[in-house]
Parts: C-alpha cells; sequence; structure tokens
C-alpha cells in the first residue's frame, strides 16, 4: 500500500540529506499517515481513512464535510 493521503493526496517528496561537508545522498521525506475513523452525520455512518497529521488539524478546522467535499472537487475521491 502506497504511503499517499486519502484526502489531500499528499505523498513522500526526496531530497538530500547534507553533511557538514556539504556531501549529498538522496533521502525521502514520508508523510505522516495515520489510520483514523471520522463519523459523517449526514450519511450517519463512520469512514476509516489514512490521513497525514495536517488533513487531521484541517479537518478539525473546517469539518469533515468540507474537507471531503474540496477533495471531490479536485477528484481524489469519488
Amino acid at each position: 500500500m502506497s504511503r499517499v493521503c486519502d484526502l489531500t493526496g499528499k505523498k513522500a517528496m526526496v531530497g538530500n540529506n547534507v553533511s557538514h561537508a556539504m556531501n549529498k545522498t538522496k533521502r525521502k521525506f514520508n508523510v505522516n499517515l495515520m489510520k483514523k475513523r471520522f463519523y459523517l452525520p449526514e450519511e450517519d455512518r463512520w469512514v476509516t481513512l489514512r490521513v497525514a497529521a495536517s488533513t487531521i488539524k484541517t479537518i478539525n478546522k473546517k469539518g469533515i464535510t468540507a474537507v471531503l467535499k474540496d477533495a471531490q472537487a479536485k477528484g481524489l475521491i469519488k
């Protein structure tokens, strides 16, 4: 299973480890994903999503319905 946020589409980024001598080696910045259950009151059911920690903060601020609507508009979920 790939490490991609279900709602925002965030995924791992690639960068460099840089030593004091400025030697560079490739590294990966993974997304802080968590499996979380959310309650949808309009559908009266629970859904389990793999979302990033930053997405959870956005859901706490805007609400799950607004974030789901944005994700649907961007085509990330059907």
